[in-house]
């Protein structure tokens, strides 16, 4: 009986340990590094969501005929145009699962950055996450997650939530970076990031 309650205990923190994402440490200060672009590496896709406090409002299905004056001729057929993208309502319902009360949406609430990358060759690889937010103006603030030997596709995930995002504000300009070895060796950023 002993022997049965500490494997289960056993195998339980196993998986916990194995089913945990690395979770990105903040950096307290962000070094320029040099840039060596290598097509071993590639950021493929980013994808970017803010959850707001205001959910999109629900209203009446506009129709072709109550979109701003002009838009259309008269003569235009009258068709129902989507009232809001079926997957932006889905990914605020999967942002807030599981918060109850108002202090845990408040903990939701702000930035998410999901970047999907590639790495052709096995490389010890570190995905730093560079941003600038509206009420810090110039000041750089960057998370980073380290993967040792890794290899294939893999998606990172970095956040701006919580009290940081409503004590500084949105994030204005982003890069992600790709780094070994101390060298970046893949970035994508947006458009405002100089």
């Amino acid at each position: 009986m002993k022997f049965g309650a500490t494997s289960v205990g056993l195998i339980f923190c196993l998986s916990a340990l194995v089913g945990a994402a690395e979770e990105p440490k903040l950096l307290v200060k962000v070094t320029p590094l040099p840039v060596a672009l290598n097509k071993d590496f590639a950021i493929r896709k980013t994808k970017l969501y803010l959850l707001s406090e205001k959910a999109p409002k629900q209203g009446a299905p506009r129709t072709a005929s109550n979109l701003s004056p002009g838009a259309l001729s008269s003569t235009a057929p009258q068709r129902t145009v989507a009232n809001q993208d079926s997957s932006i309502a889905f990914e605020r319902q999967y942002r807030l699962f599981g918060a109850v009360t108002k202090l845990d949406q408040r903990q939701r609430f702000g930035n998410y950055f999901d970047f999907f990358w590639r790495v052709k060759r096995p490389a010890d690889l570190t995905v730093r996450l560079e941003y600038r937010q509206e009420k810090l103006h110039a000041l750089v603030q960057a998370q980073e997650i380290s993967y040792p030997n890794v290899h294939g596709t893999h998606k990172t995930e970095f956040k701006v939530i919580g009290d940081d995002y409503f004590d500084d504000g949105r994030v204005i300009a982003w890069r992600c970076l790709l780094i070994e070895n101390g060298q970046i060796v893949a970035e994508n950023r947006s458009y405002l990031w100089e």
